[in-house]
């Protein structure tokens, strides 16, 4: 697939799956039927890069592509590692990626990526102001969006609330773990998003994972001063924000 000025790839590594697809720029979508492979066991950087390649060349693509990471990302270097092998901890993953895979990427923070794409694409507008995008699943990841532009690395899912990791007791995980119903769940994401909101005054709340797609459930249960609407694009934000950024 040669490089149209209108095509970007994308590139989501996970824990359990490494997905990729190239991306319809003008329209926010997925331009071909994404491919995903399993993660390596282990998850080191020379690994997961190989697999990564094989997505790159399965799509015949051979320009600058984006990849998301469930890491803190500074500038191409993993910080952190979340649900992967602890060697990518303060590695450059950019530079792996480049000399694995012959592309030029541009790694991203897989919440951060989401909410570009939510941003652009998605639920919220580049006029709706302050932009929290919030991903609600095994852990809490959060985006911050201002007019458009994205604050990078925000972990607001590990703010310290009432003594406790945030997440650890308002992400998905913690409702199943404490068998939670709505209402129960909802008490606790109110005291997460009221903390919140306290501290950054967004002008719009857009909540992305697998729950979001049960929003009518849950969300009469949460009471917040800012309107809160469900992600609109899903499992495909990664790998569309990714996309984006490297085209940027």
């Amino acid at each position: 697939m040669s490089t149209h000025h209108h095509l970007g790839l994308g590139i989501d590594i996970g824990g359990s799956g490494i997905k990729g697809a190239p991306v319809d720029l003008h329209k926010g979508r997925l331009a071909a039927e994404r491919v995903r492979i399993p993660t390596p066991q282990p998850s080191t950087p020379e690994a997961v890069a190989g697999t990564v390649k094989e997505i790159l060349d399965e799509f015949d693509w051979n320009g600058p592509f984006g990849c998301t990471f469930p890491a803190v990302v500074q500038h191409g270097v993993t910080r952190t590692a979340a649900n992967v092998d602890e060697r990518w901890i303060d590695c450059d993953a950019a530079a792996v990626l480049r000399r694995v895979t012959g592309r030029d990427a541009l790694v991203v923070n897989d919440a951060d990526a989401a909410g570009v794409a939510e941003a652009e694409f998605g639920a919220a507008g580049v006029g709706d102001g302050v932009v929290l995008v919030v991903t609600l699943g095994t852990g809490i990841g959060s985006a911050l969006i201002n007019h458009g532009h994205l604050v990078p690395n925000t972990e607001f899912g590990h703010l310290e609330i009432d003594g406790f990791d945030a997440e650890s007791r308002a992400a998905d995980s913690a409702r199943e773990r404490d068998d939670l119903d709505w209402e129960q769940w909802g008490e606790r994401l109110t005291r997460y998003f009221t903390h919140v909101e306290n501290l950054l005054w967004p002008d719009l709340i857009v909540v992305g994972g697998g729950v979001s797609k049960k929003f009518e459930k849950w969300s009469p249960h949460v009471h917040t001063r800012t309107r809160m609407v469900p992600a609109g694009l899903l499992n495909e934000a990664g790998i569309i924000g990714a996309a984006l950024l490297a085209h940027r």
